[in-house]
């Protein structure tokens, strides 16, 4: 793909997105089609039309965090996006409210979020030492959209398109010792959480969900980076929103959503939408 191609698709899904608007053939489905390396040029383009706008980029959000999906969608590793200081907020209190009225056909999906302390890099792939560049966790709820015809896209579509993030809700944080480190190994595998609706169950989900821990899926986030001549390697501040635990849910507005996970040592999280 060129880099006018490039330019013009990142405008594309830019203005799709700004505007409500769908998309209604995805980039992978058009002549020529779209690789991951396509891909990931435009979503650095699409940062690079952040910056232009006075926006920066605050950390990365993955997708396809899990690897039962990789062999049928011809997946080496999970994929990523960037999140920006106007997509990210963080609640007071463990409550808070946004609006998703200009967002196209927004779900919700609760997270385990992470703060870095330093860089991280391929050597850091394992949960422990993972772990060891954390500053704080935190239980999130990422807010992904979809301009695409009835959220059928392929890997390549969903990088290209902002990974799909609208909004990343961070809840109270946890700060990391190392004396902890072993003993989130092994919670963060087990650890459950509960998605509620204006006070109904919605769904119960577990951290194995997240390639089976969302310490491993931080890790392999950081190894498939490494991997990417032109990308940035993680570094100190980023946050990272690691997968989902549950099935991605529609919301609509007026909605109150709220999560509460046991197992780990995290305040729970509401958001009024």
């Amino acid at each position: 793909m060129s880099p006018l191609d490039v330019n013009a698709l990142a405008q594309e899904l830019s203005s799709a997105y700004a505007n409500c608007q769908p998309i209604a053939v995805v980039p992978t489905s058009r002549e020529g089609g779209l690789t991951l390396v396509d891909a990931y040029a435009i979503e650095a383009e699409l940062a690079r039309l952040k910056r232009t706008a006075g926006h920066y980029a605050v950390g990365r959000k993955v997708g396809y965090a899990n690897k039962a999906m990789w062999r049928v969608l011809k997946l080496e590793t999970l994929v990523w996006a960037h999140m920006y200081d106007d997509t990210v907020y963080h609640a007071q209190h463990g409550v808070t409210a946004i609006s998703i009225e200009r967002m196209y056909s927004p779900k919700i999906e609760p997270e385990i979020v992470f703060k870095l302390k330093g860089p991280l890099g391929p050597e850091a792939v394992e949960p422990a030492a993972a772990l060891e560049g954390v500053e704080w966790l935190a239980l999130g709820f990422e807010i992904i959209d979809c301009v695409f015809p009835e959220w059928t896209y392929q890997p390549a579509d969903f990088v290209a398109a902002y990974g799909l993030h609208a909004a990343l809700v961070v809840g109270t944080p946890t700060l990391v010792e190392p004396a902890m480190i072993p003993g989130l190994v092994e919670d963060l595998q087990k650890f459950t959480v509960r998605l509620t609706k204006d006070g109904e169950l919605v769904e119960e989900g577990s951290g194995r969900n997240a390639l089976r821990s969302p310490a491993r899926s931080l890790g392999e986030l950081a190894a498939a980076i490494s991997r990417q001549p032109d990308a940035e390697p993680l570094t100190a501040e980023e946050l990272v929103s690691s997968g989902t635990l549950t099935t991605s849910t529609p919301i609509a507005p007026g909605q109150q959503w709220h999560a509460a996970v046991e197992g780990l040592p995290l305040a729970g999280l509401t958001l009024q939408v």
